[in-house]
């Protein structure tokens, strides 16, 4: 069951009409800590004995709490007092979720708009995996902090976790990540809602209705990172929503698509972001220039 359409949470209303109260309540604890400067509060979130912490856009990856406790010490002493995280919209329950969030620009110089899938187990955190476009920094800021090819993660222990989302969102989210791998906008088409609204965020493309989201996609499959050669990786969420995460076999690793889901199963919103920095301009120029109609 949901919560009301939005809940007020750190001085802003956020959309939590596909979330449940404790996951809602949870995340507002955690992004409360997340602005603050006790790191142990931060920390009081996450499962000791087992975490793991990917930031998919630039490689880093955190694989025991003291690390990840080291890291955020590191980070919190060094933001100013009016530094501040804060979520946007949260999708799915206390199992798993996807949150959309905000790092103000104290943080990193720029303000960073990102999306953070979560896995819980005993009401605390055991992954949870950031994906961000790496073109919300300067390009050279983002390659700058980004790990080396070789050395880039191969797996976010997805395995490790293992499944946590609803078996009607899996369904969903697998039918519409195999048909964008295949690159069939059409099959995809066909499990969105008449009245679907398609954003992707990294391009700042926002389309309204299935036959306007199935051209796009008919037109731009090759050219986006979501599209062949795409791959599957983890399925967050419940069955009103949630996110998958996504690798690709070409030259961005990794990405994530949330998915909104009516009573039916049908998909409701779909929301992609990517590192759109490892794209070259021209593409997601050509990408961008086709929603324009002539």
């Amino acid at each position: 069951m949901s919560t009301s359409r939005t809940a007020r949470i750190m001085g802003r209303d956020v959309d939590v009409s596909k979330a449940t109260p404790d996951v809602v309540q949870f995340l507002a604890s955690y992004f409360e800590a997340k602005s603050g400067d006790d790191v142990d509060a931060l920390m009081a979130h996450f499962l000791p004995e087992s975490i793991t912490y990917v930031d998919a856009t630039v490689g880093w990856a955190f694989r025991d709490w003291q690390t990840l406790h080291d890291k955020f010490a590191e980070l919190l002493e060094a933001w100013p007092a009016e530094a501040v995280a804060y979520p946007t919209r949260i999708i799915g329950d206390f199992d798993s979720a996807v949150v959309f969030f905000t790092d103000s620009p104290e943080m990193f110089g720029h303000e960073l708009r990102a999306a953070g899938t979560v896995d819980f187990r005993d009401g605390r955190i055991v992954r949870w995996v950031d994906t961000w476009d790496g073109r919300s920094l300067t390009v050279e800021a983002t390659e700058s902090m980004r790990v080396p090819e070789d050395v880039y993660p191969g797996e976010f222990a997805e395995n490790e976790v293992g499944e946590n989302a609803s078996p009607v969102l899996r369904q969903a989210a697998g039918a519409f990540a195999a048909a964008l791998a295949a690159g069939d906008a059409l099959a995809a088409s066909s499990l969105l809602h008449q009245d679907v609204v398609f954003e992707d965020t990294s391009l700042h493309t926002l389309l309204e209705g299935r036959i306007q989201t199935h051209a796009f996609l008919d037109h731009n499959l090759s050219r986006l990172a979501y599209g062949p050669e795409s791959a599957l990786r983890h399925v967050v969420g419940s069955a009103e929503g949630g996110a998958y995460e996504w690798s690709s076999g070409g030259r961005v690793p990794a990405g994530v698509t949330a998915l909104e889901l009516d009573e039916d199963g049908a998909i409701t919103r779909v929301t992609v972001k990517w590192d759109t920095s490892l794209t070259p301009k021209a593409t997601l120029h050509e990408a961008k220039g086709s929603t324009i109609r002539h």
